[in-house]
């Protein structure tokens, strides 16, 4: 299928006008072409997966099977769940009414709400990307995708790719920096996408304000992990120790920081530091690579400050952009560690007394967008679940809820706001429009002004 994409040169109004052009002739509401659209997506990841490897490799440092697991795995897990349920997604769905409204039907109907545009980040630039556009795509809209600046190489394969790919006159793509992404949001499109970081979320936000443009912002934030003293600690310890370095840590929903029961903190801390260096014992680049110099300084930076016992790592190149994965015990809750997302391969643990205490310290702070749980007694689980506000949580594990579909993906507060993955996804990015059908006759008089005491008595009982 032949199509076209184009770069910043291209006015972004004109990029608009052309997506609405493709919107309006109807093409899109067709199921047939979103499975194909879906279908080419899950092609371009079986086929160029290599390249897409290689394009993450130069971006962000990671090797094939963190690319195939963090990017292209979950993209395609994605996909393939929309192409397996779409047609039920997109059925009527009838709705029961009450006795006052008889004789009569009622449904729900799913509608693509025009142009998304979406707008992806650099730490998982195919997923974050591609994920929103499979919900898009699904729910028959037509899209404008903004892949991040920040890694450069998957930008450009992903100009390269999608004209290959996917319908040239339904997605395009743009490349350019944040006043790029402001100039397409000053467009005014139907819904904007955006994944990121909460300060950048608020400019996107305030972007799409003037044109009232409904958004769903995934964020980040904190996000926690509570492991009790019941806890299967080499468990608990294999699992935060894999999701942490995942990326180098730099994923919206990796571990930012543990709380551990007291008695069981120092033989936890012990678990994850030797986890740590047997999942890191082949590494030859002497770190983990930061996406550029600025976060590298960031995080650097949370080094000098911290007040914290440095168990494991704590070195750092600027050359090379690395940061040894580093494991922090005690840190003070005030410092810029323990107040700002981190981002990067920094673990601080803390300790805990009660259950209360835990919950207390978590909930003090900005509502995370997961939250995880280490526990067997099924009464503890319960209890942090309910009484931690978080975009999600996972009890036993870190980060799964991510890469399930049927479970809707969205923080909560300055964590973001909407949700999509999945059927969630697809309604999301669908106008669930309300019809009620009625008929004719009867069409009592007693409704029509002007009214007798009697009709009003009657409507009255009625209604």
């Amino acid at each position: 299928m032949s199509t076209s994409t184009t770069g910043p040169s291209v006015a972004p109004a004109e990029i608009l006008a052309r997506a609405r052009r493709g919107f309006a002739d109807g093409r899109t509401r067709d199921r047939k072409w979103r499975i194909t659209q879906l279908r080419n997506i899950v092609r371009m990841l079986d086929e160029r997966e290599g390249q897409i490897a290689a394009a993450l490799a130069a971006d962000l440092g990671r090797g094939p099977a963190e690319a195939w697991l963090g990017d292209i795995a979950s993209t395609r897990g994605e996909a393939c769940y929309a192409i397996k349920h779409l047609r039920g997604w997109m059925r009527k769905r009838r709705q029961p009414l009450s006795l006052n409204q008889y004789p009569g039907s009622a449904w729900i109907q799913y509608e693509p709400l025009g142009v998304v545009l979406i707008i992806g980040p650099w730490n998982y630039p195919v997923y974050l990307t591609l994920a929103p556009l499979v919900a898009a795509l699904a729910a028959g809209n037509c899209a404008v995708l903004k892949p991040s600046e920040l890694a450069p190489a998957t930008a450009a394969l992903l100009t390269r790719l999608v004209p290959e790919y996917l319908d040239s006159e339904a997605v395009f793509v743009i490349e350019g920096d944040g006043a790029v992404t402001q100039d397409l949001l000053a467009c005014g499109f139907d819904h904007a996408l955006f994944t990121g970081g909460t300060e950048i979320g608020r400019k996107i936000m305030a972007g799409a304000a003037p044109q009232l443009t409904p958004v769903t912002l995934e964020l980040g934030g904190k996000s926690p992990v509570v492991v009790t003293a019941d806890a299967d600690l080499d468990v608990a310890a294999r699992r935060i120790a894999w999701v942490k370095l995942l990326n180098s840590g730099q994923t919206c929903i990796a571990p930012d920081y543990v709380l551990a029961d007291r008695r069981i903190r120092d033989t936890l801390v012990d678990k994850i530091v030797a986890t740590v260096r047997e999942f890191t014992r082949e590494d030859e680049a002497g770190g983990r690579r930061i996406v550029n110099d600025r976060q590298w300084e960031r995080l650097t930076g949370y080094l000098a400050a911290t007040t914290a016992k440095v168990v494991l790592g704590g070195g750092s190149t600027k050359a090379t952009s690395m940061i040894e994965p580093t494991v922090l015990v005690d840190p003070d809750p005030a410092e810029p560690v323990m107040t700002d997302e981190i981002f990067g391969p920094i673990l601080p643990v803390l300790s805990y007394d009660t259950i209360e205490e835990a919950i207390a310290f978590v909930n003090a702070r900005p509502k995370p967008l997961a939250a995880y749980y280490f526990a067997k007694s099924s009464r503890t689980q319960r209890r942090l679940v309910d009484s931690i506000a978080s975009g999600g949580a996972v009890l036993n594990h870190v980060a799964m809820h991510c890469l399930a579909p049927q479970l809707p993906f969205g923080g909560v507060g300055a964590s973001g706001m909407g949700a999509y993955h999945g059927r969630w996804g697809f309604e999301t990015l669908s106008h669930r429009k309300s019809v009620l059908r009625k008929t004719f006759t009867p069409d009592l008089r007693l409704v029509y002004p002007p009214y007798s005491d009697r009709d009003l008595r009657i409507m009255r009982k009625v209604f």
